[in-house]
């Protein structure tokens, strides 16, 4: 019989091992983080300038599960969704970028420095983090955590906080350094934290005392700076709504405020309602019963007060110094330290609850569940 056409089995053996081999790493592609992981990059942005207008209206609106507290970052106005982030176009509204893991969840984001911070659950904890230039959607940093899955991130100048019920975490936005971790002393339990200028702050409930403890750690050694007592009988309703030039504590109807150096106690103001609070322009700024109230950061007694359905958000550029306060009619530009109106930009149809910012001719509103541009 003719032998011509045959192959040795060495051969259909060698053969059959590179086909399962390829077999094999094309499962193994398909089911990668790489593989699920969809990303793309946009040029610098060019800032927009000008002022908006004596008249604005609604021109775009995205919708977002997961917002960053302040979504305009880099030129760029940043959505937070279910398997990832977007940075849109702050004129059009239109997508620039995007960061999205089909085989994950966004637990958090949140935008500091430039870049834009996103944590992610692959399984039940959050266990992956990942830094994007704001502007351009390039991979700054990732690393890898091991957080529980009901984190909150937040952020401020250099710090990025992640919070749960068992303690904080802090990172470095511009490098992936984790710095510190703090959780509750024995018997104890957090009810809240926040970031500011003045470090990480965190409410405390020990036994059945009735009062919580108030303590400030540096945001950047986590070292304890000082600890008060605040009278809250066990029941109440304890907020912590600052941690800037004020640190603010909301026990039930009252508003306790302390010096962000030392904790001494300073002004205490009646709060009914819902109640924010943020620091922009220099000014230390309490939002509740549809009125901004300028809070004096060396006694917290009130500065001045004007009409207001939301906040205004930290100025995006210097074009624009004044506080860019949301109203039923539109939106007003207030000397952050007299309330003066400088002036204003009308509009119809201005939801309530939101945070301002005008970045050139428009002015973003985050809302709880998206983001509106007007111009």
């Amino acid at each position: 019989m003719s032998t011509v056409g045959r192959l040795p089995l060495r051969v259909w053996v060698w053969t059959a091992a590179v086909a399962a081999l390829v077999l094999v790493a094309a499962l193994l592609w398909r089911g990668s983080d790489a593989a699920a992981t969809e990303s793309t990059t946009a040029p610098p942005p060019d800032v927009p300038t000008g002022t908006p207008g004596g008249a604005v209206s609604e021109v775009w609106s995205a919708e977002g599960s997961t917002l960053p507290a302040d979504v305009v970052e880099g030129a760029r106005v940043v959505v937070g969704e279910e398997h990832g982030v977007r940075a849109l176009d702050p004129l059009t509204g239109d997508e620039v970028w995007h960061y999205t893991r089909s085989n994950a969840r966004l637990c958090g984001a949140t935008a500091t420095n430039g870049v834009v911070v996103a944590v992610f659950r692959t399984a039940g904890r959050c266990d992956e983090a990942v830094a994007l230039v704001a502007g351009t959607g390039v991979r700054a940093w990732t690393r890898n955590l091991d957080l529980r899955p009901d984190i909150e991130l937040s952020s401020t100048s250099s710090v990025v906080l992640a919070e749960t019920s068992s303690g904080v975490v802090t990172l470095d936005p511009n490098g992936n350094t984790l710095r510190w971790r703090e959780r509750p002393p024995s018997g104890c339990r957090w009810l809240d934290a926040a970031v500011g200028s003045a470090g990480v702050a965190v409410v405390q409930r020990c036994g059945n005392a009735d009062a919580v403890q108030l303590r400030v750690l540096d945001g950047f050694a986590g070292t304890q700076r000082w600890v008060v007592d605040v009278p809250a009988p066990d029941g109440a309703d304890v907020a912590l709504l600052g941690a800037d030039d004020l640190i603010a504590v909301r026990v039930d109807g009252e508003l306790r405020t302390f010096a962000a150096a030392d904790g001494a106690a300073r002004a205490l103001l009646p709060v009914t309602g819902t109640a924010a609070m943020t620091s922009a322009g220099g000014a230390v700024l309490l939002h509740a019963e549809g009125r901004l109230t300028a809070l004096d950061p060396a006694t917290g007694e009130p500065r001045w007060t004007a009409p207001a359905t939301g906040l205004p958000g930290p100025p995006a550029d210097d074009t624009v110094p004044a506080l860019v306060v949301p109203r039923t009619d539109g939106f007003a530009l207030l000397d952050p330290a007299t309330g003066a109106e400088r002036a204003s930009s009308t509009a119809s149809g201005v939801a309530e609850g939101g945070t301002a910012t005008a970045l050139g001719p428009v002015v973003v509103l985050r809302l709880d569940d998206g983001v509106v541009g007007y111009r």
